[in-house]
């Protein structure tokens, strides 16, 4: 049992174990930017992405540390791309942090201490394990955002998202000890259990599950409780902000499987249609409001609370007659299309620090006018993320939004069908601040003719990522196999 309790949980422990050495490493290094500290963190990163990676093919749900942990094909694929996530981040952030003296050992530390908070999070079956590595997460990026003291803009971007980030805890913690209070457990299976039986309170379940949904949907950045994401997006130091916006989504998708599907299947007639309502505000807000926007980094917050509303909608689709076949579809479409959304808010927050130099941070929407003419290659990038975001084929993100909206019409509900049409609708209207960036980046004329900085590294990255954008949106069929496996085999361990 010891044996197994330490291999269930060899990438945290790596992850750890490496995220204190860099530490201690780092008060050795001299270069101004800090090239030990940094390679030394990437093979860290990459050590703990391929312990994760020579798993996801492994069918079996392995729990440990007394059921306080589960390790299946679902946290292996979510800790993987996290990982390669984090990885990328840092990539893309080495020239920018360094020209503004954020490039330091706290950031290297901070990050792989947040990366370790979103693996405890996505392997919890337990809630003081999810609890745990919330806070962890959490209280990484808190400091990641202030990182810059001396900058006003994100001190208070900090000073915001710890507000309501406390705000948002307390939710999530208060939720969970009603539940705790009504199930008499803290163990996801044994609230599965509990809930099964219906000898519980009702009404102590039911005003736990309300606190329990707000908690997460904080953490998701979805309307009401989306208020934090575009001034923190903003004001944050991009790379800060990429570090916000990528892995972290996919722990908070993580941690609503795992509670809401796992624990608390049985009162999915209540949380469904809490998701539902989330899911539209979210897409007619954030559409809206990003139409209004001026710079690019607001806008892409109100963008990310449309996209990740409509991720939401794959969770909608219930268990009918005992048939799973639905909610599974629903649930593997949610999991592809997170994952295809990090990997285009990787991108486009990459080539925004790329265009960015000391005392520019080509932030607003006119600082990209006529960027076709000064490099084509970053151009095409930008346009094939923009096209992505707006689901526009052959992208990823067409397949992405395509899959929810099937697993939503093949469940012939016409409630269903009305909200499918409604989510096509607002893409349709988000489409146009997306195609408003490619309009600019190819039919305005450039204002700035300072020569770009197009670090080797962050470039050759940046193309692959854009490559697999196009990839994934022309061959989906492979990873939305291996996201519906992971579910599924995921879901009966």
């Amino acid at each position: 049992m010891i044996n197994l309790n330490w291999l269930a949980v060899t990438p945290e422990i790596v992850l750890l174990g490496m995220a204190c050495l860099v530490a201690l490493v780092d008060l050795f290094v001299t270069c101004p930017r800090r090239r030990p500290t940094y390679w030394l963190t990437l093979l860290s990163l990459a050590g703990v992405a391929a312990l994760h990676f020579g798993h996801i093919d492994n069918p079996a749900s392995s729990y440990a540390m007394q059921g306080m942990v589960v390790t299946d094909p679902m946290s292996h694929l979510l800790a993987f791309c996290a990982t390669l996530a984090v990885m990328a981040t840092l990539v893309y952030a080495q020239s920018y942090a360094g020209d503004r003296e954020m490039l330091k050992g706290e950031l290297f530390t901070l990050s792989m201490l947040a990366l370790l908070g979103i693996s405890i999070m996505i392997i919890g079956n337990n809630f003081l394990t999810i609890y745990l590595g919330l806070e962890l997460m959490s209280l990484s990026l808190y400091a990641l955002v202030a990182l810059r003291r001396d900058h006003a803009m994100a001190t208070e971007a900090a000073m915001k998202y710890f507000v309501l980030g406390a705000l948002a805890s307390g939710f999530m913690l208060y939720g969970l000890s009603m539940m705790y209070g009504a199930t008499g457990s803290l163990d996801l299976g044994e609230v599965y259990k509990a809930t099964l039986t219906g000898q519980i309170n009702k009404q102590v379940l039911a005003f736990g599950l309300v606190f329990i949904v707000a908690g997460l949907a904080f953490k998701l950045g979805v309307v009401p409780f989306h208020m934090w994401v575009p001034d923190v997006y903003q004001g944050a130091p991009t790379a800060a902000t990429l570090l916000v916006a990528g892995a972290p989504k996919l722990a908070a998708f993580a941690i609503t499987i795992r509670l809401l599907v796992e624990g608390l299947i049985n009162t999915a007639t209540d949380w469904q249609q809490m998701l539902m309502i989330l899911a539209v505000l979210s897409m007619t807000v954030g559409n809206l409001a990003a139409i209004a926007q001026t710079n690019l980094k607001r806008m892409l917050a109100y963008s990310g609370i449309a996209q990740l509303g409509f991720m939401l909608l794959g969770f909608v689709p219930s268990v009918v007659s005992g048939n799973t076949v639905s909610a599974g579809n629903g649930y593997g479409s949610s999991l592809f299309y997170v994952l295809v959304y990090v990997l285009t808010t990787l991108g486009t927050f990459g080539l925004i620090m790329l265009l960015a130099r000391p005392g520019f941070e080509s932030e607003q929407i006119s600082d990209l006018a006529g960027l076709n003419k000064r490099s084509p290659l970053l151009a095409g990038v930008m346009a094939i993320f923009m096209f992505s975001l707006a689901g526009i084929p052959p992208t990823a993100g067409f397949y992405a939004k395509l899959a929810v909206l099937q697993a939503l019409i093949t469940t012939n509900s016409p409630l269903l069908m009305q909200v499918s049409i409604l989510a096509v609708l607002l893409s349709l209207v988000g489409a146009f601040y997306y195609l408003r960036v490619v309009k600019v980046m190819y039919f305005d004329e450039p204002v700035d003719s300072t020569p770009l900085n197009e670090g080797s590294q962050a470039r050759a990255l940046l193309s692959l990522n854009a490559l697999a954008v196009l990839i994934l949106g022309v061959l989906p069929g492979g990873l939305m196999a291996l996201c519906a496996r992971a579910i599924t085999q995921s879901l009966a361990g």
